[in-house]
């Protein structure tokens, strides 16, 4: 699978629609944990919903709301609604089976976050 694959959101509008919270997982006894990378860094993790800027003489498309990975604590400032770029964006592929299923999608991670304006 492709994982970590240099991502350009140059050409999206991306705007918070839940601020930056650490990142959690259910360990096997049933208790949230943070997310830590190999280094034991804790993750968080921000929601943004992705529109494509408008295009000279094109229509103006529909967005999604995508979940980033942050592998740093992106600070104070980036409530609901602040407009943002991403720092060092990837995407990388994943796929599941879970009994039956077949699963699959995109995950996305950025180093950190940019207010506009």
């Amino acid at each position: 699978m492709l994982k970590n694959i240099p991502v350009n959101m140059q050409g999206y509008k991306l705007m918070i629609t839940e601020a930056p919270t650490l990142k959690m997982r259910e360990n096997d006894n049933g208790e949230m944990v943070p997310v830590t990378d190999r280094q034991g860094a804790q993750q968080f993790v921000v929601s943004l919903f992705a529109k494509r800027k408008p295009q000279p003489g094109g229509f103006a498309e529909k967005g999604e709301e995508i979940k980033v990975t942050l592998t740093a604590d992106p600070g104070p400032g980036f409530e609901e609604g602040t407009y943002v770029q991403l720092v060092d964006a990837t995407a990388s592929h994943w796929e599941r089976r879970d009994g039956d299923r077949f699963m699959s999608g995109l995950s996305f991670k950025a180093d950190g976050l940019t207010p506009l304006g």
